[in-house]
């Protein structure tokens, strides 16, 4: 049974082209980052807990060292071919791949369809990259790694944060929040529950950076214990509609460097915190929609 080794396996083969152009462009620090997740990858399963351990401290002191340097400069982007159209073969994939792969349980994991699809469909457009545009055999990882240059550490705060997020599940958070909750929705309020479940997301996610943080706080706190068990909720549209109220989040915090403050340095913007504020007139109108959208849904 194909399962996520797959999704790990293609992840750390990139990773450690990565490592190895940085090697022969004398960037060693970038080149020991891109290694040790090449590693973390490919064999983290295999290192125990100290060995990864001891793999995260040596990436974040890396990362800390300032020794990592910015990408070159962009090679000529000038359109080519149908680039609009390769651009969706991705998203294209990832749904069409997850109909189909939950379908076939025994040959692919049906819990890991949607990310084994999602890579088959990155894997797909490259092919359909070089054999439309026929660029050199190695242009697509040098572009990715030089992104993945321009963006450095941050790269990675999505699985720290998630990671924290785990943390705080297994120390009791969400029962500690629920608790504090209870005493502001009341009793039997089906619109009271969404509320503090949507908007604790976003807040959450405020303050933590991600919203895969955030969720396993909240839906131990308010999304599991009362919108699926006291108000018999389904619990797929009250976690999707979970993290999409937390998504609202990420546009407005600080936190979520890699998405708001990066974007800002790369494109050179004088305010720092431009993104946030440009995307600020989006997010709350779409955290009170999933609001409603997820009262309905559970009412």
């Amino acid at each position: 049974m194909i399962g996520v080794g797959f999704v790990y396996l293609v992840a750390g083969a990139f990773f450690a082209a990565c490592a190895l152009m940085g090697i022969a462009d004398r960037r060693w620090a970038n080149a020991l980052f891109h290694g040790l997740l090449a590693l973390s990858f490919v064999a983290g399963d295999r290192i125990g807990d100290l060995g990864n351990g001891v793999l995260v401290l040596v990436l974040v002191a890396t990362a800390t060292s300032g020794r990592m340097r910015r990408g070159g400069p962009a090679e000529d982007a000038s359109p080519r071919g149908p680039l609009l159209a390769l651009t969706l073969v991705v998203p294209a994939a990832a749904l069409g791949g997850t109909l189909i792969f939950q379908r076939v349980p025994a040959l692919v994991d049906p819990r890991q369809a949607t990310l084994l699809a999602l890579t088959v469909g990155v894997l797909l457009a490259l092919a359909l990259c070089h054999l439309l545009l026929r660029p050199a055999p190695l242009d697509g990882v040098r572009a990715g790694r030089r992104l993945l240059d321009e963006i450095g550490w941050a790269a990675v705060m999505p699985q720290l944060l998630a990671s924290l997020g785990a943390v705080f599940a297994a120390a009791g958070v969400g029962e500690v929040v629920g608790r504090l909750t209870a005493h502001a929705i009341p009793d039997g309020s089906v619109l009271g529950a969404v509320i503090v479940y949507a908007v604790g997301m976003a807040l959450f996610t405020v303050v933590m950076g991600n919203a895969f943080a955030a969720f396993p706080v909240m839906a131990a706190a308010v999304g599991i214990p009362l919108l699926v068990r006291q108000h018999g909720g389904d619990p797929a549209p009250v976690a999707a509609i979970g993290m999409l109220a937390g998504f609202c989040g990420t546009l407005l915090t600080p936190m979520a460097a890699n998405f708001n403050i990066v974007p800002a340095a790369l494109l050179e913007l004088r305010d720092r915190h431009g993104v946030i504020r440009a995307q600020a007139a989006t997010a709350v109108p779409l955290l009170l929609f999933n609001i409603v959208l997820l009262w309905w849904v559970v009412r």
